[in-house]
């Protein structure tokens, strides 16, 4: 396949600008942004924390201290538990409901 022509690409963006408005676009780009410069932070701090473990150095953890960030910690906990459990469940119910036709290669 070929690379969209200029004028294709034209056509889509005027599309794009009457379906969502300038505003949503515009606000989008921005959240794309904030989401690129959080990437690229978060790969600079994973390349100071490999550094820092190769040289033999440890960060401080941040302790959890407070009771608010426990009950926050076990709620999330129990929510990421819930979508397994939901998970399991769901694969327990596609396994009943595998195929059951008759496998007829022998009376080719």
């Amino acid at each position: 396949m070929h690379a969209p022509s200029p004028m294709a690409l034209l056509l889509i963006a005027i599309v794009v600008l009457v379906l969502f408005g300038r505003g949503k676009v515009s606000s989008l780009m921005g959240e794309v942004g904030k989401g690129i410069t959080a990437f690229k932070k978060g790969v600079k701090e994973g390349a100071e924390d490999i550094d820092a473990a190769a040289r033999g150095e440890t960060k401080e953890l941040e302790q959890v201290n407070t009771a608010d960030d426990i009950e926050r910690a076990r709620a999330e906990l129990a929510a990421e538990r819930a979508k397994l459990e939901a998970e399991r469940a769901r694969i327990a119910a596609d396994s009943t409901l595998r195929d059951v036709t008759p496998n007829d290669t022998n009376k080719l």
